[in-house]
């Protein structure tokens, strides 16, 4: 079976990873980003990737809206959500709501219109996966001054539960992972004193990579993970335990 893959947030760290890991000859990717294009570009061809790219917005609702119609003409199998803004710790008496409703755009309003466009597609087809970027922040008390970026996180988990219970029995498998704290570049507005620190605090004494968390995203896209939907793996080394 071709396998069109359609990544959000190609650009991220993960991102690149993810695509390396998934390609094959039997692989097309659909690959949406809003920066460093041109290096995901060379990586695509260096890599013999069969991609068509898309520099969107997804901040930008009318952006967002002729993305999606061009998607249409694609009928992905696979999609991957991955986009947000970065974290910004701040205290709640500071809360930038502007920059709140633009994080819901790019996490949650983009992933809606998405799934909209493509997931009736996939049903009538009898087969597809759905895999959402979470935070190990949803799954216990989350770290003081990231309200923004946990209501975010949560409404994510929310409609990944939901469209996992409308379409389990059309053959579509909805997931979502919760990494801990991943050392990546979208940490670059995070203190490293916060990032250090969580590192020191953790039971094996470091911060997760991309390579800890991309093979069990791979599992979730596979064939082999045709029973499971509806879940929120929490990929967190042991710093939490459910």
């Amino acid at each position: 079976m071709n396998k069109i893959y359609l990544i959000t947030g190609a650009t991220s760290d993960i991102g690149y990873e993810l695509i390396k890991t998934l390609n094959n000859n039997n692989s097309k990717f659909l690959l949406q980003g809003f920066s460093d294009f041109e290096r995901l570009k060379s990586f695509c061809k260096e890599h013999n990737v069969d991609s068509e790219f898309f520099n969107v917005n997804l901040s930008d609702s009318e952006d967002t809206d002729k993305f999606v119609e061009k998607i249409k003409n694609f009928s992905p199998t696979h999609f991957i959500h991955l986009p947000a803004l970065r974290v910004i710790n701040t205290k709640f008496k500071n809360f930038d709501e502007e920059r709140f409703l633009l994080d819901m755009n790019v996490q949650v309003m983009s992933a809606v219109k998405i799934c909209k466009a493509i997931v009736p597609k996939m049903a009538k087809a009898k087969y597809g996966r759905i895999l959402f970027m979470a935070t190990s922040y949803v799954l216990s008390n989350p770290p003081k001054n990231t309200a923004a970026y946990i209501m975010a996180k949560n409404s994510i988990v929310g409609l990944m539960k939901s469209l996992a219970t409308d379409y389990a029995p059309s053959g579509i498998t909805v997931n979502s992972i919760s990494p801990s704290m991943i050392e990546t570049k979208f940490l670059a507005e995070t203190s490293h004193i916060i990032v250090e620190s969580a590192a020191a605090a953790h039971p094996m004494k470091r911060n997760a990579t991309v390579k800890d968390v991309v093979p069990a995203m791979a599992f979730l896209l596979s064939d082999d993970a045709s029973y499971i939907t509806g879940v929120n793996l929490p990929i967190t080394g042991g710093s939490i335990i459910e």
